[in-house]
């Protein structure tokens, strides 16, 4: 039996890949990733949501690793108590508190200011919330891990914002066309890019101090699969 692993990108799903644990990428189609978790789950020990994640909260920095109590979607879901710390105590200096997920990317920082007043969640992603509906549907363990890749104060530029496909790899081309429409987001965009590659190389770091199983209910199971 395996974890299931939903994030957003080809490159994170590489990333988490192992013995044990299936990655999914959503590419921010809430529907298609919900349908391939529901999919696996009979066969699943338990559902984690990891991955990168903008910041919601003042403070946080790209590279910084928040650990979710709570996620807040269609509803609030708590998540695994025992996973979460075992999580935590992985990831030195990780955020401990409550995370939201949405269908739609939270790209200017004015949205992401009043979306942290509101909800008062650390960080926003895009798969989060389906990964709960999912793990309470088929009664599994739910954990959520992120690593932020942008700043709660940074606004995206919109080269940045239509770069994912909906199967979770890069449009390059759509980034192009973006960029040939308005070149003055060159500098946001490149900005964005060595932010978002420190969250990557955060997520590779952290995947290796959580070991095995993602810190999953039976990651110490050497029967584990």
């Amino acid at each position: 039996m395996t974890i299931l692993a939903a994030t957003g990108l080809h490159r994170e799903a590489r990333i988490l890949a192992a013995t044990g644990v299936q990655p999914i990428p959503g590419g921010g189609d809430a529907a298609r990733l919900e349908a391939e978790l529901n999919r696996l789950a009979p066969s699943a020990r338990g559902i984690i949501s990891i991955g990168i994640a903008g910041a919601l909260a003042p403070g946080l920095r790209p590279g910084d690793w928040v650990v979710a109590e709570m996620v807040l979607g269609d509803e609030a879901a708590a998540t695994d108590a025992a996973w979460a710390a075992r999580l935590a105590a992985a990831l030195p200096g990780a955020r401990i508190g409550t995370m939201l997920g949405q269908d739609a990317m939270a790209a200017e920082a004015a949205a992401k200011a009043a979306l942290h007043r509101a909800t008062g969640a650390l960080t926003v992603d895009m798969e989060s919330h389906v990964a709960a509906r999912v793990a309470r549907r088929h009664g599994l363990p739910l954990a959520v891990a992120r690593v932020v890749s942008d700043a709660a104060r940074r606004t995206l530029p919109q080269a940045a914002c239509v770069g994912m496909r909906p199967d979770g790899g890069v449009d390059l081309p759509a980034v192009l066309r973006a960029l040939a429409r308005a070149p003055w987001q060159l500098p946001a965009l490149v900005r964005t890019g060595w932010e978002a590659e420190l969250a990557f190389r955060a997520l590779l770091r952290g995947h290796h101090l959580i070991g095995p199983g993602l810190g999953g209910p039976g990651a110490g199971d050497a029967r584990a699969v």
